[in-house]
């Protein structure tokens, strides 16, 4: 019974020393996943921050004295508050102030005007008839045109008394003052700004001096909108760097509807300086640094093989390869770490 058992033993000592050898020479195939190459857009872009700001903005005071009326918003049916979008021309506050309006005469000065104008047209025709001379025309016109200056300015002072928006846009200061309470020349009462569309300076270093350039697209982000991106483009570019940074300011038009960015907002901006609509693209981070060169694996028959690559446009995650890829070819976006030249490999989502 013994040497049943030990011839036993032997045997399985052999059998287990011939499988180890014969699976030494078994490789393990490298489990990665692969996406096809098409042909796809990419963009390349400098990147720049800044603060947006309004296209128009203005603070109006009071050119003169008055008892202070805040009027109604017909689209709200209340007192014109903070937030309201104002049309051009709306009237905001009135000013009551009746010795002035007293000392402008506007009335009078409509009355002179329509008779200067009579005389004028009447001294018009005896010139034409012969009946006066030319020195006389002149006279009349010249009170003519002075009644109509007298009767402007006196319609310019008395529009002082109605503060009107002189945009379109939204009101972002409105002092509060009590109703029927006297203010005085200089007060601050309106305070407006129209951004529908917004302006944005922003730096880039001299390297991309030539390449940023107007009419450039441009994307426009906010931390605060993590789910919109708004539209804008390059207008100006300075021709020379600030001897200091070593930089040079570009200026961006932004397109805001549905006013989303708020004047003073910091946002990321993206100049697209470079596009391919139709390019192999690959992800950035597949690409190996080798001594050869730019190296990426792609499949083929249950293999990995290595390519080196020549890449053209580029942006932080994205590469155009315009040498050492075919479309269709099956590129090893992950498990590519470990490769070698023709190591097998098991593809798996």
């Amino acid at each position: 019974m013994k040497r049943i058992t030990l011839l036993s033993i032997v045997l399985m000592v052999f059998a287990s020393c011939d499988g180890g050898e014969d699976g030494a020479d078994v490789e393990v195939a490298v489990p990665v996943s692969v996406e096809e190459m098409i042909p796809g857009p990419i963009e390349e872009f400098v990147t720049a921050t800044g603060t947006v700001k309004a296209s128009m903005e203005v603070t109006i005071t009071a050119e003169t004295g008055g008892e202070y009326i805040l009027q109604d918003n017909p689209e709200t049916g209340r007192h014109f508050a903070l937030g309201d979008i104002v049309r051009k021309g709306t009237k905001i506050i009135r000013l009551v102030n009746q010795e002035q309006v007293n000392n402008i005469r506007v009335d009078a000065h409509r009355l002179t005007l329509e008779s200067a104008k009579l005389d004028f047209e009447q001294q018009q025709s005896l010139y034409d008839k012969g009946g006066i001379t030319r020195t006389e025309l002149t006279a009349a016109e010249r009170s003519y045109i002075d009644a109509k200056y007298n009767y402007d300015n006196a319609l310019i002072n008395l529009s002082k008394l109605n503060i009107t928006a002189p945009f379109d846009g939204v009101i972002t200061s409105l002092p509060y003052y009590s109703r029927g309470i006297e203010v005085g020349v200089g007060a601050e009462l309106l305070g407006l700004k129209e951004y529908t569309k917004l302006q944005l300076e922003v730096s880039l270093p001299g390297k991309e001096l030539g390449r940023a350039g107007a009419d450039q697209d441009v994307r426009i982000m906010n931390y605060t909108l993590p789910d919109d991106t708004l539209s804008g483009t390059v207008t100006q570019v300075s021709p020379a760097l600030d001897p200091a940074s070593r930089s040079f300011k570009a200026m961006i038009e932004v397109d805001n509807p549905g006013l989303m960015l708020r004047p003073g907002m910091f946002v990321k901006a993206e100049i697209i300086v470079a596009r391919s609509d139709s390019a192999i693209v690959i992800p950035k981070d597949v690409i190996q640094i080798k001594q050869r060169g730019k190296t990426v694996f792609i499949v083929q028959k249950g293999a990995a093989q290595e390519r080196i690559i020549t890449t053209g446009l580029e942006n932080p995650g994205w590469v155009e390869v315009i040498d050492g890829l075919e479309v269709n070819d099956r590129l090893v976006v992950r498990g590519f770490e470990t490769l070698r030249n023709r190591s097998k490999v098991k593809v798996v989502r």
